[in-house]
């Protein structure tokens, strides 16, 4: 059975950033939704695939307010 969430390490390969980009969004209040379980950091998939939908929908805007 596949996991619904991933870990800081797992999110941080899946987006080839550092684990500190994440410990670091987390403490800035940024980033995507997180749950802490039993002393450890863990993300669910369908916060992590809402915060890229979200950043999609970013990109897109920016590109349209500019022309």
């Amino acid at each position: 059975m596949k996991s619904n969430c991933l870990t800081q390490k797992e999110l941080a390969d899946r987006w080839t950033i550092s684990h500190r980009t994440l410990e670091r969004w987390r403490w800035a209040g940024e980033g995507p939704a997180y749950m802490k379980l039993g002393g450890r950091v863990v993300y669910r998939v369908c916060d992590i695939e809402a915060f890229e939908q979200e950043a999609i929908q970013s990109t897109v805007e920016q590109r349209t307010s500019a022309h």
